[in-house]
């Protein structure tokens, strides 16, 4: 009788899931498929990997949704020049802006975990930073934030949900019930830079 000698191969470790690959794999479901689709399995499906593997690294489906807010807003430069401090909030919220609007389906979740996400602070801090350097302080300084990030995110969900060359805009002048929301809907529908133009009206009133 011949003894045999077997060598085995050692099985390779699984590679570790990083979060950035992690956020980037989860938003690339949303982005495709819309937020409704956003499940455990679909982002595992996404990355190759089992389900279950996958719990290896966040306990549910609201812990992906917060990486994927602060993976979408980390990338915003938040770096301006110095100068008037209406141009360096337009620039720091235009910025903002296309981030976000580069991930529509997203939106619903930058309202849902703003407060819970690293770089949304980090977006907060610099904001109140710029209001500061202007003079703002104390319960000005609030509301000024505040009404700012009220007027962006509403934009952002009149944007992406909403859009004025949308038919919700054409339905509404189309109508002859009330004529004076037909006249400005019409007028709407022809509009281009909705945001920055009222974006100036909101900080020329903080200002006042």
């Amino acid at each position: 009788m011949y003894a045999y000698r077997v060598r085995c191969q050692p099985v390779p470790r699984p590679r570790s899931l990083t979060t950035e690959r992690l956020a980037a794999a989860t938003l690339a479901v949303i982005d495709r498929d819309g937020l409704d689709a956003l499940t455990m399995r679909a982002v595992a499906k996404e990355l190759g990997m089992a389900t279950m593997s996958l719990y290896r690294y966040v306990t549910d489906k609201e812990e992906l949704e917060v990486l994927v807010v602060d993976h979408v807003l980390s990338g915003v430069n938040l770096t301006v020049p110095p100068g008037d401090w209406r141009e360096r909030l337009t620039e720091v919220l235009t910025r903002m802006r296309k981030a976000v609007g580069e991930h529509s389906a997203a939106v619903p979740l930058l309202l849902r975990h703003r407060h819970s996400v690293p770089a949304s602070l980090v977006q907060l801090e610099a904001m109140l930073a710029i209001l500061t350097d202007a003079g703002f302080t104390g319960e000005r300084r609030a509301i000024a934030q505040r009404t700012i990030v009220a007027f962006v995110f509403g934009m952002l969900q009149n944007e992406h949900y909403g859009p004025l060359a949308g038919t919700g805009t054409a339905a509404m002048a189309a109508q002859e019930q009330f004529p004076l929301l037909a006249e400005t809907a019409a007028v709407a529908r022809e509009m281009t830079d909705e945001f920055h133009k009222g974006l100036e009206i909101v900080l020329r009133g903080l200002d006042g």
